[in-house]
């Protein structure tokens, strides 16, 4: 059954990235911000303070609440399914930041169980909304570069142990370049591209013990237990390529760069970690390049959350579904598989790319 009305959302996780979220969920009025849980119930309720949320307390509370249809999960990406699968248990809709989980089967599961109760899960990275990408993608789709052929898309640093004060998780499962930073580069590509068919992949590790470099823990060691580099050529099904990079290997930082080639012209899109910035078109009558300003939303983390909330309310799929966040996981499972076997890995997941949002498309707009 379809509501009306503004949607009810209870964000569970009042860390860091809450604050982030809450600037944006707190002023789309799309939205209801009810309720802020987390273990640490002082934290919880000095974020529900800070943003005039009405109340505070437990994750048992906030799924209890009758009001809330949507649940914003920004716990730990290990905690992410649980709290997903007990949301969905209690009627909830779930909103879930990256990663949609750390393993293929337990985020297939997590698919299943939404399925199965007719409900939602929504999956950030929800920058491919933002108007720099969406810009770039009405562009492809108006027949800019005609029919996109190719692609490369880059992320090299040195990794983040050099600024990080407490680095170590993005070195060992669940992080490294690959699943820290790929799901923004290839959830562009998947927009552009469609679904993945096959990926071929090799990986290193430079370095199996790393020093912090920064915060009151400067100069203490660290085990290194995932690759720090993964390249792979990206098959898929249209029939076009990508070769990708991700490394927290190289000494130059290259990062926010996705190029993609069709049969009249290249395509530069903004950096994919972003919501904004200018994409850049070289064709034969502009070989340097011709800026195309972006055109769109400027919010930013939260924005696929009001999106979502809207599809609810119309009847009909938001844009960020479960459905592509698993097959980006799939990729990425598949990129690591590629490159421990020393074979291609055939990817057994597809999803239904979305149209691009329309121009005008603000989530501060009512539209409920």
């Amino acid at each position: 059954m379809i509501g009306t009305g503004p949607v009810g959302v209870g964000v569970i996780g009042a860390g860091v990235i809450s604050s982030q979220y809450l600037d944006n969920l707190t002023v789309f009025p799309d939205l209801k911000v009810l309720f802020v849980a987390d273990i640490d119930l002082d934290r919880a309720k000095a974020q529900a303070e800070k943003y005039g949320i009405p109340e505070s307390g437990s994750v048992a509370e906030l799924l209890a609440h009758p009001e809330i249809e949507i649940v914003v999960n920004l716990t730990i990406p290990a905690a992410h399914v649980e709290v997903a699968l007990q949301a969905l248990a209690a009627g909830k809709n779930v909103w879930t930041e990256k990663p949609f989980a750390l393993d293929l089967e337990s985020g297939r599961a997590l698919l299943d169980e939404a399925d199965r109760l007719g409900l939602r899960v929504a999956t950030a990275p929800d920058t491919f909304l933002g108007a720099g990408l969406q810009t770039g993608f009405r562009l492809i789709e108006d027949g800019t570069i005609g029919t996109p052929l190719t692609a490369l898309a880059l992320m090299q640093s040195p990794g983040p142990d050099s600024w990080h004060p407490n680095p170590e998780f993005l070195f060992q499962y669940g992080g490294g370049p690959l699943f820290d930073i790929g799901s923004y580069y290839l959830t562009t590509l998947v927009n552009v591209f469609g679904p993945a068919s096959r990926v071929t992949a090799a990986a290193s590790t430079s370095r199996a013990v790393r020093v912090i470099g920064a915060g009151p823990r400067a100069g203490e060691e660290f085990d290194v237990t995932v690759p720090t580099h993964h390249g792979a050529l990206i098959e898929f099904e249209s029939g076009a390529s990508a070769q990708t990079i991700f490394s927290f290997e190289s000494h130059r930082a290259r990062t926010g760069f996705v190029e993609v080639s069709g049969t009249k012209a290249t395509l530069a899109f903004p950096d994919p970690n972003n919501f904004e910035g200018e994409s850049v078109v070289f064709d034969v009558a502009d070989p340097e390049g011709r800026a195309v300003p972006a055109v769109g939303s400027v919010s930013t983390r939260g924005t696929g959350v009001a999106e979502m909330a809207q599809a609810m309310r119309a009847g009909r799929p938001e844009r960020a579904t479960g459905a592509q966040a698993f097959h980006v996981l799939d990729i990425m499972v598949s990129i690591a598989a590629s490159a421990a076997r020393g074979e291609s890995v055939a990817i057994g997941s597809s999803f239904q790319k979305a149209s691009p949002v329309p121009e005008d498309w603000d989530p501060k707009v009512a539209t409920l």
